[in-house]
């Protein structure tokens, strides 16, 4: 039964606030020039413009208070910055409210297109030409912030502010497809499409501007960054997502976490609405993590100046302001409905203004959930606790793939191959466990990875394939023992330093050769680089050396005894596993060469996301009792969602399971629904839609080799994997065994003309 119009579904949990809210004094400026630029630009009453409707009269404009949200959230700006980031945030709400208004209520996919096309010429890099002239109230606005704004900053600034624009802007497509369909993302899939249409990404850059500071740009694309970047927008879209359920329940809305937990946990609001703070609790842990543990190891790596420390530190501040006082601000806007919250709460008892202006909104948490305790469940794994096996869960897999004829030659090459370079050696990966000798390569089986990823190859094709394959394997396994088990992080540091250095184009390799990790990596970078085109060769280049990057965060979790954020695990957990690196084997010499606006376009990343979650998944489940009891590693999904749900292992394999199903049912909508919206928005030619049709085949055939070597070889059979003995068991197909693909495979062939 529906919930009658404006009853809460849910009490507001108790929040992880670890930083105090302040308020700017420049708050009662600041909503005068405001409301003035408001009327000026036309976002309040009713509309000058022809065709555009009327979003906010001033008595709703004022209940709102967006100044008092930038008040709390910039404390320290002075009052003509405050003034200019409340414009910004004023014409942020008001699109997110037009275009619901004008597009998403209507469906009119067509205008919205049209609509968010002019606003990006509305933001030019080059200043000094012709502004276009506005057409509506939200060009005026935009054309008038972007003048003001950009004129001080660096042209790096500039395009990142630029991009972090659009991508708040144009992602609202997406969404307004779901809203079409009637459908709820995944939990994966939200959290990466909530992140760009929210906006936060563009508030974290626009504090930049609020502090008077730019972060360095050599360290703008580094790990530590991003993700304070990332979990500060997580954080904040979660928060709202709170605030927020009922009134977009009420509305239509399906893009809020809540609803999301409850429909893919299947459980009730209160129960989603508790978990979605547990997330947000732990994004916010995630960040502080981050500034503590890892921004000290960047400043020195990239050997960053006093001055440049401090404005870094003056950026993390500023987001911290900002999560306070975006929480302050929800509390205290009509534009949601909130519900009690301060049950668990002592706020100070009344102080006089002229004493206690700025630290009113100070609230001393009384709570275990409000004071984050639940971070001590990320430190308490017990390395090398017997844990058992896992019983497999059935797999969806609507696709399949064949075996190439050259698998048995494959294997016989690798092995010699292997034994060459010094693999064979019988060195114990883990003290007491085993080795990489002659038995553990065989049941290893690499050339059935390579053989079921890449069918089509020919001989010296697969051959090379599996050297990869085996290679990776070897590396990945040498890593966790070598310096997992010492958690030496300077020695793997200089490790990965070694290999970047391998992997060169010009001169031969002049240097020693210390161990069979780096004689293989030479030997197979000079058999395979010569004969890719310099774009494939970037590609694989750059897939190798995120991959051996990301085994060091890997240790960093393990020296730390901190089981990973769910988030930050799948996102780093595609470049551990070297799902990009893997990728890229199958599709050598394929000549796939895609337009980069293609491939960098959003649906192509959503597969190739989609697909990797699948291949990581499949491996967790079956690697889990080898990496926490034999290893001592807690870097699994298994382990993540079990601790983060408070669950047994069966159960947490199952909801493993479940999300890879969702992520398996996310490809197959992007392939049904978004890729002809790709083809007809960039207006693709029918080759290259061909091209695009072979792209998605290969993905397919990776996901389903992943699968299938994972049930068929007895590399984690002899861990006590039993009922991993029959492939065909444990595939779960939509509508009987075969027909799934065969649906698939007819759709490919109607819509990209393949056999």
């Amino acid at each position: 039964m529906a919930d009658a119009p404006g009853k809460q579904s849910f009490e507001l949990p108790a929040f992880y606030v670890p930083w105090p809210a302040r308020l700017n004094p420049s708050l009662p400026t600041a909503r005068l020039h405001t409301k003035a630029w408001s009327y000026e630009m036309g976002f309040i009453g009713p509309p000058t413009d022809s065709g555009s409707i009327e979003i906010w009269n001033e008595a709703r404009f004022d209940s709102m208070d967006y100044a008092l949200m930038c008040a709390y959230t910039h404390p320290d700006a002075p009052p003509r910055e405050l003034d200019l980031v409340t414009d910004w945030y004023v014409w942020g709400f008001y699109f997110d409210d037009y275009f619901c208004e004008a597009f998403k209520r209507t469906d009119d996919r067509k205008g919205a297109r049209e609509y968010l096309d002019r606003l990006l010429i509305c933001m030019p890099l080059d200043v000094s030409g012709a502004l276009p002239q506005p057409k509506n109230s939200t060009e005026r606005g935009l054309i008038n912030l972007w003048m003001r704004t950009v004129l001080t900053r660096s042209s790096a600034w500039r395009r990142r502010f630029r991009e972090s624009t659009w991508r708040f802007l144009s992602e609202n497509i997406r969404e307004l497809s779901n809203i079409s369909e009637l459908r709820i993302a995944n939990p994966i899939e939200y959290i990466e499409l909530r992140r760009m249409a929210g906006g936060a990404p563009w508030s974290a850059d626009l504090m930049e501007h609020a502090v008077f500071i730019e972060v360095p740009d050599r360290i703008i694309g580094t790990r530590p960054m991003r993700v304070l970047r990332d979990s500060f927008a997580d954080a904040i879209h979660l928060r709202n997502d709170l605030f927020s359920y009922q009134r977009e329940k009420e509305e239509g809305e399906l893009s809020n976490c809540v609803l999301v937990l409850e429909r893919f946990l299947e459980v009730p609001p209160q129960r989603a609405a508790n978990l979605v703070n547990d997330l947000l609790t732990s994004r916010l842990q995630q960040f502080e993590n981050t500034a503590v543990v890892e921004l000290p190891f960047l400043f020195d790596e990239y050997g960053l100046s006093p001055s440049e420390r401090a404005q870094v530190l003056l950026y993390v501040k500023g987001l911290q302001d900002w999560q306070s006082g975006c929480h302050e601000w929800h509390l205290r806007s009509s534009r949601y409905t909130t519900p009690s919250s301060a049950k668990n709460e002592w706020k100070l008892p009344a102080i006089p203004a002229s004493v206690a202006f700025g630290i009113s909104a100070v609230r001393l948490p009384l709570s275990a959930s409000a004071l984050g305790l639940q971070r001590v469940k990320s430190f308490t794994f017990v390395p090398y606790a017997p844990v058992g096996a896992v019983k497999v869960p059935k797999f969806y897999m609507p696709f399949s793939t064949g075996i190439n004829r050259h698998v048995e030659t494959a294997r016989q090459h690798s092995k010699q191959w292997a034994r060459r370079m010094g693999m064979l050696d019988g060195i114990q990966v883990v003290p007491g466990v085993g080795s990489w000798d002659a038995h553990a390569f065989d049941l290893a089986d690499l050339a059935l990875a390579a053989a079921l990823i890449h069918p089509e190859a020919e001989g010296p094709e697969l051959d090379l394939t599996t050297d990869w394959l085996v290679w990776a394997a070897y590396a990945a396994d040498q890593f966790q023992a070598r310096y997992g088990q010492t958690r030496d992080m300077v020695g793997a540091k200089v490790c990965n330093a070694r290999l970047g250095a391998f992997m060169i184009d010009e001169d031969p390799i002049t240097a020693v050769l210390l161990c069979p990790v780096e004689r293989g990596l030479v030997n197979l970078w000079s058999r395979t680089s010569r004969s890719l085109a310099a774009s494939t060769r970037r590609q694989l280049r750059r897939s190798i050396q995120e991959m051996i990057e990301s085994w060091l965060w890997r240790l960093l979790n393990q020296i730390q005894n901190r089981i990973p954020d769910a988030t930050d695990y799948m996102e780093m957990r595609r470049k551990t596993f070297g799902t990009e690196f893997t990728m890229c084997l199958s599709r050598l010499g394929q000549g796939l060469e895609l337009p980069p606006e293609v491939l960098g376009s959003r649906a192509l990343c959503e597969l190739d996301n989609a697909a990797a979650d699948y291949g990581c998944l499949v491996n967790d489940i079956f690697s889990y009792q080898k990496e926490l009891e034999l290893e001592g590693d807690l870097n699994n999904f298994v382990l993540v969602v079990q601790r983060f749900l408070d669950v047994e292992s069966a159960q947490a394999v199952e909801v493993v399971g479940e999300m890879m199903a969702a992520r398996m049912r996310q490809f197959e909508h992007v392939v049904a629904a978004e890729l002809p919206l790709l083809f007809a928005d960039l207006a693709l030619s029918n080759s290259v839609q061909k091209m695009v049709g072979v792209y998605v085949g290969k993905l397919q055939q990776w996901m389903h080799g992943v699968l299938t070597w994972h049930l068929t070889v007895g590399r984690y059979k002899e861990l006590g994997h039993g009922n991993a003995r029959n492939p065909i068991q444990h595939l779960r197909r939509a509508a009987g065994l075969g027909t799934s693909a065969m649906r698939i495979s007819a759709l490919l062939s109607e819509r990209f003309g393949l056999n």
